[in-house]
């Protein structure tokens, strides 16, 4: 997520999707779940990106068991990157909410 974009509220449970909402935008189910997958997977991608940018600060040359434990920071990035959505949660949302760009070039012809 960019620093200019404010947070979505998208919950960590489990939530039951009428699959008709999400079956319209494309009249077909299977595409609609191509779609979304091929998000998550861009989601998880550019997170595990800017988690490992950010964890890479906090490496070191030496294998010292005691610099390991005691780097409080580390930890933290750690625990905010388990807390955010799951990239299948976030995908569903934009998806329904219109905000992923698909085309299909068998449909355009």
């Amino acid at each position: 997520m960019n620093q200019n974009q404010k947070p979505r509220i998208i919950p960590n449970t489990t939530i039951t999707r009428d699959l008709r909402l999400i079956d319209e935008k494309t009249d077909n189910i299977y595409e609609s779940i191509v779609i979304m997958s091929k998000r998550a997977n861009q989601i998880a991608v550019d997170t595990k990106e800017e988690l490992t940018a950010k964890l890479e600060e906090f490496a070191s040359t030496s294998d010292n068991l005691e610099e390991i434990f005691e780097n409080r920071e580390q930890i933290e990035i750690s625990r905010h990157y388990e807390r955010l959505p799951k990239p299948t949660a976030l995908a569903i949302d934009e998806f329904l909410e219109d905000k992923i760009y698909y085309r299909n070039p068998k449909k355009d012809n």
